[in-house]
């Protein structure tokens, strides 16, 4: 039987940063990032599901700092349906609330600068939810 994996998400209105698990689900990844250009953005990531033998997709939820959604959340919730739709393992919505701003920090003591490279930021938060949900869902 193959292990399967998790996959993480940060999702962006122009960019979706992506993060997997190793197959173990031990350790969390930075992966790719893909352009969210609609439809084909979910064609990739159904792609990535079936050949990563993803199981389960983490999608990071941005409530406010009390908890509760804004517009952006409200963005991120029609992304989760259509996502559900799109592939063929659950979604299940992580609080994501302080992600970017460690994938910021982490950047930053690695001497990269986040004003360069947005792309590094987002699959570094999608890797930060992922991990999140595996350390606290057990």
């Amino acid at each position: 039987m193959a292990l399967s994996r998790l996959m993480g998400i940060d999702y962006g209105e122009k960019r979706i940063g992506i993060a997997l698990s190793d197959p173990l689900q031990i350790i969390a990844s930075p992966f790719t990032v893909i352009p969210n250009n609609g439809t084909e953005a979910f064609s990739k990531i159904n792609q990535l599901v079936v050949e990563e033998n993803v199981n389960l997709i983490i999608l990071g939820l941005p409530l406010n700092l009390a908890g509760e959604d804004t517009d952006k959340t409200r963005e991120v919730r029609v992304f989760c349906e259509k996502l559900k739709n799109a592939v063929k393992v659950p979604v299940k919505l992580w609080d994501e609330r302080y992600s970017s701003a460690e994938a910021k920090t982490a950047l930053k003591q690695m001497g990269i600068s986040s004003r360069d490279n947005k792309q590094h930021i987002d699959k570094i938060a999608a890797s930060i939810i992922l991990k999140d949900y595996m350390d606290n869902s057990q």
